[in-house]
């Protein structure tokens, strides 16, 4: 078969996984979990052909036009060059593991059927976007993985948590996608196609108009989706959906949507510099700031919730100072390691007997449970803190290194300023980074909590995946930068000298200043352990602290855990530490600019509506309805009654008359 008839195979087959699923799930519920695995595969294996074909060299084109508009014309096109094809072939390893884990993790899930069919189809769509040469066709896949996030973050919709959950993730990203669209429209209107290589020659040629107004309508979409700040609020929320969604969600699909589109498309933010600006403004304050908040969180997905969107920040950066090699490189180890990242918390949370299990200062006497996660997050862990020889190591340099190179001086094709603005917050996130990643590792397997009932081992299935993972995770940046130039533009990714001291310095720092500051907050609770509540202002302190009090230790779910005092995040953040475990209170100023005047602006409507409007609909109806009751009075039946009436009738007339005639 051709490139590109293995290229269209690649988002077909979860898609007809996906149709299979939900049509076997009542009928033959013992082959949905094969229908969820096997495509998903089976693209896998297509998707690394097509890469091997590609190799990294000229890209591979194909069209028809998908239907007739009369003016721009839709086609379902492909184009795929170095970066499409790296990018697939995470999404299908991600995607595969996530199908298997699953067949363990929700193994008693009466609704696993649809649950798999949602991951094949968010799959699906996933790819349609990475493949995609057309961005109407693009923007079906971009919608699609919309509306399966909402059906997958709410799927334990009995909890009032996944509920909330799932409408906020769908209305912040819908938010950011209507000026998407319209950039959208603008692209192809100035273009006369909607085909991204005729948009890029167009954009090449001088020829797009307005290119700051298109370029912020589409950063607007780019940061709904992408959870970049000011839209990542949805994020950390959909936290509430099952761990392997949110594997998905945060290494390959969905999140990385966002990144990969502006890297396709980098030109058109090239064209004004304004737009590079806020996009280096807006990807240093993401960076930074979900840093600090990670550092706050005590719920460990949370944590990795917050960790996402800053390292998506680094990816966003690297595009501000116009390095797509170094954005998708990172978003590539990224993916690998945070999906570990979230599997392996699920194997923590499945060990405890729960699946709202998340708490780290609930958790105690883990690390001789778990072994499988415990030694592959701290694979996971070191790469995400860039320590090398891990693969987040490689892809963090990388970004960093393209900042300096900007901020020297050394390129045009990105403002310095923007440089700048990208290194100083890549440095100060890498001291951060070292220092929740540590924390982490300290208070999810080495705290002080009361030991959880064993459960027994987990499924084989889902410590596999585990190991499976850690492979890349470890070696996938030291085989990137080496052996895949290529297909990064032809761009040398080898570590600089001062910024991979600087900025493994910075992380290891981190990590060090976190375990002494675990060490003297441990050492401080062990002496006065009635006190050690105060250190604890977060989910239920309130019932924390009552059933302290009460001799009783703290219910989590069905579990009960003793709270584990050693946060090492309140010693280091200090009064710092209130705003940023609530997320720097952006929920709270979202609810005071538009929840609460739009809910004054529904109160006034309804108001409105029932006070003036039904007025003079119930006035309106009174009339006649009086008038009839009236009639109704007059007709009694009685025929001595309408004789008498008929009577007066006639003398009140002749007397009229008489008047009348005297008066003439």
């Amino acid at each position: 078969m051709t490139t590109t008839t293995l290229a269209v195979l690649v988002p077909l087959l979860p898609f007809l996984g996906a149709v299979a699923g939900l049509l076997l799930g009542r009928t033959a519920p013992g082959y949905v979990r094969p229908v969820a695995v096997l495509p998903t595969l089976t693209s896998l294996v297509l998707s690394v052909l097509v890469a091997a074909d590609q190799g990294g060299g000229r890209a591979v084109d194909a069209a028809t036009e998908l239907t007739p508009t009369g003016s721009v014309p839709v086609e379902l096109a492909l184009h795929i060059d170095g970066f499409a094809a790296l990018v697939a072939v995470l999404v299908a390893v991600v995607a595969g593991c996530v199908q298997i884990y699953s067949t363990g993790y929700l193994r008693d899930d009466p609704r696993y059927p649809s649950y798999a069919a949602l991951v094949s189809l968010f799959t699906a769509a996933m790819l349609l976007v990475v493949y995609s040469g057309d961005l109407i066709v693009l923007l079906v896949g971009w919608e699609v993985m919309g509306i399966c996030s909402y059906f997958l973050v709410g799927h334990y919709w009995e909890t009032p948590e996944a509920r909330a959950a799932s409408l906020k993730a769908f209305l912040v990203t819908k938010l950011g996608d209507v000026p998407f669209l319209i950039g959208l429209f603008a692209l192809g209107t100035a273009a006369g196609s909607f085909r991204i290589t005729e948009i890029l020659a167009t954009v090449a040629s001088g020829a797009l108009p307005h290119p700051t107004v298109t370029a912020l309508l589409l950063l607007a979409g780019v940061a709904g989706k992408s959870a970049q700040f000011p839209l990542h609020t949805w994020l950390p929320d959909a936290m509430a959906g099952p761990t392997p969604v949110s594997a998905l969600i945060h290494a390959a699909t969905m999140v990385a949507a966002g990144v990969y589109v502006v890297a396709r498309l980098l030109p058109v933010f090239q064209a004004s510099t304004a737009a590079m600006t806020v996009l280096a403004v807006m990807a240093a304050v993401t960076m930074a700031g979900a840093a600090l908040a990670a550092l706050a969180q005590d719920d460990i997905k949370r944590v990795l919730a917050y960790s996402t969107i800053s390292q998506l920040g680094y990816m966003t950066g690297a595009l501000a100072v116009a390095d797509r090699g170094a954005a998708v490189f990172h978003l590539l180890s990224h993916g690998a390691f945070k999906a570990l990242l979230f599997l392996a918390a699920g194997v923590v949370i499945h060990a405890s007997g729960t699946n709202s299990l998340a708490a780290m200062s609930r958790m105690g006497h883990l690390r001789d449970r778990v072994p499988d996660a415990y030694w592959t997050m701290t694979v996971a862990l070191l790469a995400l803190a860039a320590i090398p020889p891990f693969s987040g190591f490689f892809s963090k340099e990388s970004v960093l290194g393209a900042a300096e190179h900007v901020a020297s001086g050394h390129t045009g094709h990105a403002p310095g300023a923007a440089g700048w603005t990208v290194l100083v917050a890549g440095l100060v996130t890498a001291l951060l980074t070292g220092a929740y990643a540590m924390r982490l590792w300290l208070r999810a397997f080495h705290g002080q909590g009361a030991e959880a009932p064993d459960h027994g081992r987990q499924p084989l299935v889902m410590n596999a995946v585990l190991w499976v993972l850690a492979v890349p995770s470890l070696a996938l940046g030291g085989f990137a930068f080496r052996h895949l130039p290529a297909w990064f533009d032809g761009r040398d990714l080898s570590p600089t000298l001062t910024t991979s001291v600087l900025g493994t310095g910075l992380a290891l720092a981190g990590g060090v200043i976190t375990y002494g500051a675990w060490r003297h907050t441990a050492a401080r609770a062990a002496r006065t352990p009635l006190g050690a509540v105060a250190a604890h202002p977060q989910a239920d302190a309130g019932l924390v602290e009552a059933e302290a009090v009460a001799g009783h230790t703290p219910a989590y779910g069905s579990i009960s855990f003793a709270p584990d005092p050693a946060d090492p995040g309140r010693l280091l953040l200090g009064p710092l530490h209130r705003h940023a475990a609530a997320g720097f209170h952006l929920d709270a100023v979202y609810a005071a600019l538009f929840v609460r005047p739009i809910r004054g602006g529904a109160s006034l409507v309804r108001f409105l509506d029932r006070e003036v409007v039904e007025t003079y609909v119930r006035g309106a109806g009174a009339a006649p309805r009086l008038l009839g009751a009236a009639v109704r009075r007059a007709q009694t039946g009685n025929v001595q009654t309408y004789v008498s009436a008929l009577l007066a009738g006639t003398v009140v007339l002749a007397v009229a008359a008489v008047l009348r005639a005297t008066g003439a």
